[in-house]
């Protein structure tokens, strides 16, 4: 392959990745709505179901949020009872964040089940090795990505 058609295929691909980036935070906001949450809110939730429980400090680290943005969203995910605060026996200070996974569930489920068999029908389309390659990808990116924001958030 010459320089420029490697080009038009990086090109072409970093197209078709905003694309589907811009549908993702799309597609994400629509349904945050339906359930009743920012499209903030329900991310940084589904990463406290992630984890099932975590510090207030923990969410902080893995977000970049302040610790004050890191209350606000527990206020908020507490008031619909999608997780609540414990408070560890040994120092009454540290606030470990428990998702309730049934109520979360039962508020997102529904607006995912037919998104995960769409996916799951597309997917089945692709060989195995294809899958594997697309996976590679998403890990790779990933790592980037999550490399490039903590470097945002450490400036």
């Amino acid at each position: 392959m010459n320089k420029s058609s490697t080009k038009i295929n990086i090109d072409q691909f970093r197209a078709v990745s905003r694309q589907y980036s811009d549908a993702s935070v799309f597609m994400h906001e629509a349904i945050a709505r339906k359930a009743g949450l920012t499209g903030a809110d329900h991310k940084y939730l589904g990463i406290i179901l992630q984890h099932k429980e975590l510090t207030a400090g923990d969410l902080s680290k893995l977000t970049g949020l302040t610790t004050g943005a890191v209350t606000g969203l527990i206020d908020r995910l507490e008031k619909k009872k999608l997780l609540k605060r414990q408070f560890t026996k040994d120092d009454r200070r540290k606030v470990i964040i428990v998702a309730n996974m049934e109520r979360s569930m039962k508020l997102l489920q529904p607006l995912f089940s037919e998104l995960q068999e769409k996916t799951a029908r597309l997917l089945a389309t692709f060989s195995p090795e294809e899958i594997k390659t697309i996976e590679r990808y998403f890990i790779e990116a990933t790592v980037i990505m999550k490399e490039t924001t903590d470097t945002l958030n450490n400036e």
